[in-house]
């Protein structure tokens, strides 16, 4: 019996011991403050426009643009931006969108031309580009066709 009345206060205590540690940890975590949020600075700046990459010399190659905003409380704005304008890109649609072409059309007997559509890949820096273009060319030589059974042949020299 006395070691039952032993047992029973070893496993009071450790009871004990246990709730006071947790009310320890309890306590420690809501003493900490909480840090306050930084509160997000609104700004009356405007957004960036920029204007269309100028090559530095060419019609390609780097250049720069610049950019401006508005606002009474910004501290930049105008700034210059470094950009490169693709040599291989066609300059007519404007330097800074490229175009996914289609295959070239048959040629048009009545305006000597041929013509294929491109649809927009890409566009640099937030371009303003079309969807989609339509270019021509001039056909070339019109083949008139062969009469069949003439047969031309070359003499070796």
């Amino acid at each position: 019996m006395q070691q039952q009345q032993q047992q029973r206060r070893l496993f009071t205590a450790a009871f004990l011991a246990l709730v006071f540690l947790l009310a320890a940890v309890s306590t420690t975590e809501a003493g900490k403050k909480e840090k306050p949020e930084k509160k997000a600075k609104k700004s009356d700046c405007g957004e960036w426009q920029w204007s269309v990459c100028v090559p530095t010399s060419g019609d390609c190659g780097l250049g720069t643009r610049e950019g401006t905003r508005t606002g009474a409380e910004c501290k930049q704005t105008t700034k210059t931006q470094k950009c490169k304008i693709p040599c291989n890109w066609k300059k007519q649609f404007g330097a800074e969108c490229k175009y996914q072409f289609q295959a070239w059309g048959e040629c048009d007997l009545n305006t000597a031309l041929k013509t294929r559509t491109g649809n927009l890949k890409r566009a640099l820096h937030n371009a303003d580009c079309q969807k989609t273009v339509t270019i021509s060319k001039p056909c070339g030589k019109l083949t008139k066709p062969k009469p069949q059974g003439e047969c031309h042949l070359l003499k070796a020299v």
